[in-house]
C-alpha cells in the first residue's frame, strides 16, 4: 500500500511541476518572442524612462519568483505531509 500511495503523491508532484514549468516556459519563450519580433511595441515609453519591454521584462522574472513561491507552498503544505504519513513519521511527535 506505501508504494502505491508514494507513486500517487510523485505523479501529484510531477503534475504540479510540469503545470508550473510550462507556465515559465510560456511567459519567458513569449517574451522572447516579442523581443524577436515585436521590437517598436517593446520599445514604447509607458513612462519616462519605462519601456513596455521592461516592464515585461521584469514581470518575466516576477512570474518565476511567484510560481517558485507556489510550488514551495504546495510542496511544505501538501506533499511533505503526504510523504511523512506514509513514511510513517510524524512530524509533531517524532519518529525517526
Amino acid at each position: 500500500m506505501n508504494e502505491k500511495d508514494l507513486r500517487r503523491v510523485a505523479a501529484a508532484r510531477d503534475r504540479i511541476a510540469l503545470g508550473l514549468t510550462a507556465a515559465t516556459m510560456f511567459a519567458y519563450f513569449g517574451f522572447i518572442l516579442l523581443v524577436a519580433w515585436g521590437k517598436p511595441l517593446l520599445g514604447s515609453l509607458l513612462t519616462s524612462g519605462l519601456s513596455l519591454g521592461m516592464l515585461l521584462g521584469s514581470l518575466v522574472i516576477f512570474l518565476s519568483w511567484v510560481f517558485t513561491g507556489a510550488y514551495v507552498y504546495w510542496a511544505n503544505r501538501h506533499y511533505d505531509v503526504h510523504v511523512d504519513r506514509i513514511a510513517g513519521k510524524s512530524k509533531h511527535g517524532g519518529g525517526t
